[in-house]
């Protein structure tokens, strides 16, 4: 691995990560810290994983002795990139997990570079990423006077801490881990998309363990979908359930009140029986008979019997097709609320 060179250390921040995607030409992405393996449902949909950790050269070497059986030999499917100089590899395990998403809006630019760098072997991928001036002037941005990332060896010789970025991404229905220092990649194993998270978790905490327990610098970052974008789109959902259910209420609505309107022509209807119930058993006990022979010649000497006999005819036919109508109604609106 060559020397720094003009790649610059840069903070562990979601915050950095975050806009350093964004200025690489990425939509939609957002990067953010987990604290607790519990709750990181709740940023799905997660597009991958980069953890950060105390890199010991002797217990990466006995890790990589290990873990050549789960080198993947064919990693035509797999964008794996070596890292062939020092401070890059915070930008680089950003890469790896944007690199090989195809459910992400890379921009113009990224989409050029894994197009053109797709069929090169890690050496040459990992020399493409170093050489890629976009890349490179997007990583210098971030740079900071004391940043938590160190790879570099101190010039005066002492020992001090050194920390590295890899990430974890599940890949055409397998959770590999992309570490650029590694020869290839490791497959950890088959997974799906709503799975490949439980899987990955006893895996980096099987990792923190082998650290001593005064050992606690470590950082997980998720890279996911912009939660401005998953709570809007969440809004839009529940708007339309709103929406949908306020057309179910009215049509509800609307069919009580036919089926009220009809009960209040069926109430009209007894109370007006009632009254003529009463009007007739008034008349049981008197004789109006005289007086009716009075009244409908009195009506017929003026012509007006028949207009009343007409005008009665008609209101009875009235208020009998208006209990049709409500009827035929009320069945209709029944049909589609049930």
């Amino acid at each position: 691995m060559s020397d720094a060179g003009n790649w610059c250390l840069i903070e562990s921040d979601p915050g950095v990560f975050t806009q350093l995607i964004a200025e690489m030409g990425v939509s939609g992405v957002q990067v953010e810290e987990v604290w607790d393996f519990d709750n990181i449902a709740n940023l799905n949909p997660v597009y991958g994983l980069i953890f950060l950790f105390k890199y010991d050269q002797n217990t990466a070497a006995d890790t990589m002795e290990l873990d050549q059986s789960q080198h993947s030999t064919t990693t035509d499917h797999v964008f794996f990139a070596k890292q062939v100089i020092n401070n890059a590899c915070a930008t680089q395990a950003i890469l790896s997990i944007l690199m090989n998403r195809n459910d992400i809006d890379l921009g113009k630019e990224l989409v050029q570079f894994r197009e053109f760098a797709q069929d090169l072997p890690p050496d040459m991928k990992g020399l493409t990423i170093s050489n890629s001036e976009n890349i490179r002037r997007v990583h210098n941005s971030f740079a900071r006077s004391e940043a938590f990332v160190n790879e570099q060896q101190p010039a005066s010789g002492q020992d001090e801490d050194l920390f590295h970025f890899i990430s974890y991404v599940p890949i055409h229905g397998a959770l590999y881990e992309l570490d650029g220092l590694n020869p290839a990649p490791i497959n950890l194993g088959p997974c799906t998309d709503a799975d490949w998270l439980s899987k990955v978790r006893p895996i980096i905490e099987a990792r923190m363990a082998t650290y001593s327990s005064s050992e606690i610098r470590f950082n997980l970052m998720a890279v996911c979908k912009d939660r401005t974008l998953v709570l809007t789109e969440q809004i839009d959902a529940a708007d339309r359930k709103i929406e949908n259910a306020e057309k179910k209420l009215a049509r509800a609505v609307q069919t009580l009140r036919s089926e009220r309107e009809l009960l209040s022509v069926f109430l009209s209807d007894e109370q007006e029986k009632r009254e003529r119930y009463r009007s007739e058993n008034a008349r049981r006990k008197h004789n109006f008979i005289p007086l009716v022979n009075v009244l409908l010649r009195k009506l017929a000497d003026k012509d007006k019997l028949a207009e009343l006999i007409d005008t009665a005819g008609r209101k009875a036919n009235e208020r009998a097709a208006r209990r049709r109508e409500l009827q035929q109604q009320q069945v209709q609106q029944q049909g589609p609320a049930r």
